[in-house]
């Protein structure tokens, strides 16, 4: 099936006399008639389900779906989008271990790895993602473990020229993992072009209506760990936890996957309830249609941006003279590259603000790619306790402002620019 067939029949296949959509299986416990059927089940010699902080069937059949939009072999849903994040490196790293990340993420996937993961012993070296690959490849270690990087960076922009890292992920033989959410797989499918993992915040574009906070993490199938067996011993050697299994050759392309579920899940519990997912899934029913909307409306924003006298700059890989375009060309699916953008006022931080402050259509708030348009201006927001020459050492100027464009009419966007930058 094609992808836009895939978001709306993939993974749930209801048989004769069963619901349309997706059944939503609130329950805690499954029950089953014997010990030994039990004992299967946590030894991983049966499929199944026994508790669901582990898995869930709900779960499992929303992220069937997101698997097959992806490409890939198999996948997990998270409670959130960090929680992905999370799973994704600890599933491969352990203390002493190294990572190699583009510093171009978004903000609470930075402080993430460089504080709270640098506080269990995984360490990580942060590279500006256009640097050339002579100097990526630098800053691999013999114990980095990974590779990540965002395919569109929030809040910057910056567009993941994913060939080329997923090249340096491999000559050092480990997995290139990439944040797909903003594009989502409607527009860029990161395993095309050398990925091996990708992850999402099912919370913007994929849910794309507030209502549901989630992640998931999708493997490709493609990395082979066998041929590493003693940096991804967690994978191919004996799991004690599960009296002696190895991931590797008792589940082979899905050997990642198992055990983030088995072993991870198991032990932080990261699981999102059932109902959260049952909302993802009609999220993804529409994706097809919302995503390509939002891409479309913030090209045509964009262009109107900047033909205003009173707009400093405006930041947004679709515009033909942006100096990501050739890579949205080359990796995405269309023009535009997801429908978010950054953009300065003149007058700096307080022209900003009163900018922000005029808008009526427009909604200030921290969520971003969703149904509805919003903006959010890091100076005064999420990294309000910087100055202004601290913001711009970390890539911030003090007049951005982050706009997720909507699905409204986009003249009527367009309208409310119009009326707060003239205010």
């Amino acid at each position: 099936m094609k992808i836009d067939t895939l978001c709306v029949q993939g993974g749930w296949k209801p048989k004769r006399g069963e619901p349309r959509q997706v059944p939503i299986y609130s329950s805690t416990t499954f029950k089953y008639e014997t010990t030994q059927q039990m004992a299967d089940l946590f030894d991983l010699k049966a499929p199944g389900y026994f508790y669901t902080r582990l898995a869930n069937p709900t779960n499992d059949e929303v992220a069937k779906k997101i698997a097959a939009l992806e490409g890939g072999v198999g996948a997990i849903l998270t409670s959130s989008g960090q929680a992905a994040s999370t799973f994704s490196v600890l599933n491969l790293c352990n203390a002493g271990d190294h990572v190699v990340a583009s510093s171009q993420i978004y903000g609470g996937t930075f402080n993430l790895f460089a504080v709270s993961m640098k506080k269990l012993g995984i360490e990580f070296t942060f590279v500006d993602p256009d640097a050339p690959a002579e100097e990526l490849a630098k800053a691999f270690r013999p114990n980095t473990k990974c590779v990540f990087g965002e395919t569109v960076a929030n809040p910057s922009g910056c567009v993941l020229d994913i060939e080329k890292w997923a090249k340096a992920a491999h000559e050092a033989g480990v997995p290139l993992i990439v944040d797909n959410t903003f594009p989502t797989p409607i527009l860029c499918r990161p395993f095309e072009f050398g990925a091996d993992i990708v992850i999402h915040s099912t919370t913007k574009y994929m849910d794309g209506h507030s209502s549901q906070v989630g992640g998931v993490i999708v493997d490709s199938g493609n990395f082979d760990w066998t041929r590493y067996p003693e940096r991804f011993a967690g994978l191919v050697e004996p799991d004690a936890s599960y009296h002696g299994l190895s991931y590797t050759k008792a589940f082979g392309k899905m050997a990642f996957i198992v055990k983030a579920t088995a072993h991870l899940m198991r032990d932080f519990g990261s699981i999102p309830s059932p109902f959260n997912a049952f909302l993802l899934n009609l999220g993804l029913e529409s994706l097809h249609l919302r995503i390509r909307r939002h891409a479309e409306s913030a090209l045509k924003i964009a262009k109107w941006l900047r033909k205003q006298d009173k707009v400093a700059w405006v930041n947004y890989a679709g515009l033909e003279d942006s100096k990501y375009y050739p890579l949205v060309k080359k990796q995405f699916h269309g023009d535009a590259p997801c429908g978010v953008m950054t953009f300065g006022i003149k007058g700096g931080r307080e022209a900003s603000i009163k900018f922000m402050d005029a808008l009526k259509v427009i909604g200030i708030v921290t969520h971003v790619a969703d149904a509805w348009s919003c903006v959010l201006h890091p100076a005064s927001h999420t990294h309000r306790q910087l100055t202004d020459e601290q913001l711009k050492e970390a890539g911030i100027p003090p007049d951005l402002i982050r706009f997720s464009v909507g699905l409204e009419d986009p003249d009527d966007i367009i309208a409310d620019l119009e009326q707060a930058l003239n205010s």
